[in-house]
């Protein structure tokens, strides 16, 4: 069997994943030598950033026979599976683009996957040279008043205002096909060399221009990863409440309502529902919030 003779712990090396292939994972050492791995037998899924105990089997290769515990994980899902995204991230860039248009549910599941996950969510407004930009900023404005950071920038033209935000973290950028994502890697780091294609503006879409996830280093303390694009964001594994909880502006508000098992969707004498009524919370917000909860509600196991 592969990495039988350096089965021993002992003999096991430290590193982390920096791409994730399927079922095969790119893992790097300390010493920057990157050993192609394989799982062992049907170990659960890894995902870029996990940190892992790795058996060499031959030149090059490696067996992933132990994986650490994880500070955070950001990952979606649907009725059927799991699509891990990244581990031990500590911030979530969630990237937008007038044109394409995006989807506000999606940039709302997007931070309700990051609140849930434990790490700082931070919104980008790519390509504001284009003159949509100024209408999607307005409409983004709702979230700097949550708390949000929200930054506009073109990345073609200049991505330093975001380099200040990047230092001492390990971040992964998420968001729709076609925002600029790779555009914002190759401007950090030119020799990473991450591919990007022309939008479709006819398909009003972008094409899916990375395939895997895949980390880089900015500095000694300074990573980031780049995602694959996505045009939906599954959140399964939430509870309705956990859900609830994930939008911050309803924290204020939750167990206040008339019935202990409220779920904010028509119930009489809600807190959220009359915070909303009184501009306390966005309808907007409420609106995405309920279409995700009925979503989870036709999952639930009585």
């Amino acid at each position: 069997m592969a990495g039988r003779k350096n089965k021993s712990p002992a003999a096991w090396l430290e590193g982390s994943i920096i791409a994730s292939y399927g079922r095969r994972y790119l893992v790097e050492f300390p010493d920057a030598t990157v050993l192609d791995c394989v799982t062992r037998g049907k170990r659960g899924a890894l995902a870029c950033g996990d940190r892992v105990s790795v058996a060499p089997s031959g030149p090059g290769q490696g067996v992933i026979e132990a994986a650490a515990p994880r500070t955070t994980l950001l990952y979606r899902s649907d009725a059927f599976r799991q699509k891990l995204i990244a581990a031990n991230v500590t911030q979530s860039i969630i990237v937008v683009a007038a044109a394409p248009s995006f989807h506000e549910d999606l940039v709302n599941r997007c931070l309700v996957a990051a609140e849930h996950g434990g790490m700082a969510a931070l919104i980008v407004l790519n390509k504001t040279d284009l003159p949509e930009s100024a209408a999607a900023l307005e409409s983004l404005e709702l979230y700097r008043r949550l708390g949000y950071r929200v930054l506009a920038l073109s990345a073609r033209r200049d991505v330093r205002p975001l380099v200040p935000l990047l230092r001492g973290q390990v971040t992964v950028l998420v968001g729709p096909s076609g925002m600029g994502k790779s555009t914002i890697i190759n401007r950090l780091l030119p020799h990473a060399a991450a591919r990007t294609d022309d939008v479709s503006r006819a398909l009003n879409s972008g094409r899916h221009t990375t395939t895997h996830a895949r980390l880089y280093h900015l500095d000694a303390a300074s990573h980031i990863i780049d995602s694959p694009g996505m045009q939906e964001f599954g959140l399964h594994q939430l509870t309705i409440d956990e859900a609830a909880h994930a939008f911050v502006e309803f924290r204020p508000w939750l167990g206040r309502c008339r019935f202990r098992d409220c779920r904010h969707l028509s119930e009489p004498d809600c807190a959220i529902a009359s915070a909303c009524a009184e501009n306390r919370i966005s309808e907007r917000r409420l609106a995405s919030y309920r279409s995700l909860a009925q979503e989870l509600a036709k999952g639930e196991k009585y």
